[in-house]
Parts: structure tokens; C-alpha cells; sequence
């Protein structure tokens, strides 16, 4: 018999179709994938979301530290190499089939920061509250980064937090300036009887979360702590 050639390669096996239809999804699937081209998030390997060497480096590493006013807090990640290029990837690229594997290691976080309320509160007794998107971000983006990570881990996200007015451009200002920068650019919508732990997705000084903690405390919510799924090599240099 001679030897297969590219073209039989490239031609269905009837094999592969079943009255299931699960050949038919493949093809299609197949299909689809030459329309609309998939690379791995963390690496850029052509033909998968996120291959397995870049899936294991989003195992979560819990740290644990304090943000200024004294509140616990957990992180699941570094925002550096792989896990960096995977949290852009759900941000700036609309991947949101990423939420799954982050949200793994979010709500591995959460788990872990619980453990560290004070009191003890179980999950089921804990209000889990998203630091909010601006109005501008979700007009880029169409949905919450926090928000859509909370529903890959797998935990319902209570809006007590809204929006308020528009922050500066973070990313060159220090401690001091990053913490004036967000004053006011959230209230409370909601309140609830529950401890609460405030979420976001990457830390660095903690101002934004420290804002989130401010406002509700303000507000007489009860803040037990905060978490976040990575936080940034600035913020792991203290």
C-alpha cells in the first residue's frame, strides 16, 4: 500500500463520523478554527486557547499580605510572564473562554482567603463583591473582567459597588498619587448584612481595592477582607 499523501491526510476519515454527530462537530469545529485562528494565550502555540505547559503555570501560588488600612489580603498569581499574557488576553483581547482557567486560581484565592477571616466565615456566609468596572471599560470591553472571573470560579458576584466618577491613568503614579486618584470613583449601590470580601483582578499598590474597602466601610458594610487574582511584581518588591 502505498504510503498516505498530504491530500489524504487532509481528507475526512468516515470513521470519525458517528450518528451522534460528533465527527460533524469536529469538522466544524475544524472548520472554523481555519475562519477564525486560535493561539494559546500564555505562549502563542497556533491551534489551542491555552496549551498545557501555559495551563500549569496558572496554578495558583496564594500569598497573603495587608493592604494599607490594615485589611487581608490574598492573591492567586504573579502578573508577570505566562499568567501576565493570559490576564491581557481576557482584558484587552475579548477572550473570555480564559475565564474558566483564571477563575480557577481566583476562586482558589478565595478559598484561601477565607481561611483567614477573621471569625472564620465560610464561604456560604460571605458576600463576594467585585471592585466595579468604569463606564469606559465596559464600552471597550462589553462586559466586567472581575465579574466574568467570578462566574469561571464559580461564585456569584454581588454588585454593591457602582462606578463613580472616571479615574486618571494610573500606571505612572506612585503610592501616594494612585491612592488620591481613585478617591470618588466608587459608591455603594447596595448594602448587605453579610461580611464582605471585595475582589479585582490585579493588584499593585492596592489603592483601588483600598478605595472598594473605604467606600462600603463608610457605607457600614462589614469589609473581612480582599482579594485579587494577581498582583503585580511592584507590589511582591515591598
Amino acid at each position: 500500500m502505498p504510503p498516505p499523501t498530504e491530500l489524504d491526510a487532509a481528507r475526512p476519515d468516515p470513521r470519525a463520523y458517528s450518528p451522534h454527530g460528533r465527527g460533524l462537530r469536529a469538522a466544524f469545529a475544524g472548520a472554523l478554527s481555519l475562519l477564525i485562528p486560535t493561539w494559546c494565550a500564555g505562549c502563542d502555540l497556533p491551534g489551542v486557547e491555552l496549551c498545557g505547559a501555559c495551563r500549569a503555570l496558572l496554578m495558583p501560588r496564594p500569598r497573603s499580605s495587608l493592604l494599607s488600612d490594615g485589611t487581608p489580603l490574598t492573591t492567586a498569581l504573579q502578573f508577570d510572564g505566562v499568567p501576565a499574557s493570559v490576564i491581557r488576553a481576557l482584558k484587552e483581547d475579548g477572550r473570555t473562554g480564559l475565564a474558566r482557567p483564571l477563575g480557577t486560581a481566583l476562586g482558589d484565592a478565595l478559598e484561601h482567603g477565607l481561611g483567614r477571616v477573621p471569625g472564620g466565615a465560610g464561604a456560604g456566609g460571605v458576600a463576594v463583591a467585585p471592585v466595579p468596572a468604569s463606564r469606559a471599560a465596559i464600552r471597550r470591553r462589553g462586559y466586567s473582567v472581575v465579574e466574568v472571573l467570578l462566574r469561571g470560579a464559580g461564585v456569584r458576584p454581588v454588585r454593591l459597588l457602582a462606578p463613580g466618577r472616571a479615574a486618571g491613568d494610573q500606571r505612572r503614579l506612585g503610592r501616594g498619587e494612585r491612592a488620591r486618584n481613585v478617591v470618588g470613583t466608587m459608591r455603594v449601590r447596595a448594602s448587605t448584612a453579610l461580611p464582605v470580601v471585595v475582589v479585582d483582578d490585579v493588584v499593585t499598590t492596592g489603592a483601588t481595592l483600598g478605595e472598594a474597602v473605604a467606600v462600603l466601610r463608610a457605607a457600614g458594610v462589614e469589609v473581612v477582607g480582599a482579594v485579587a487574582l494577581a498582583a503585580t511584581p511592584r507590589r511582591l518588591r515591598r
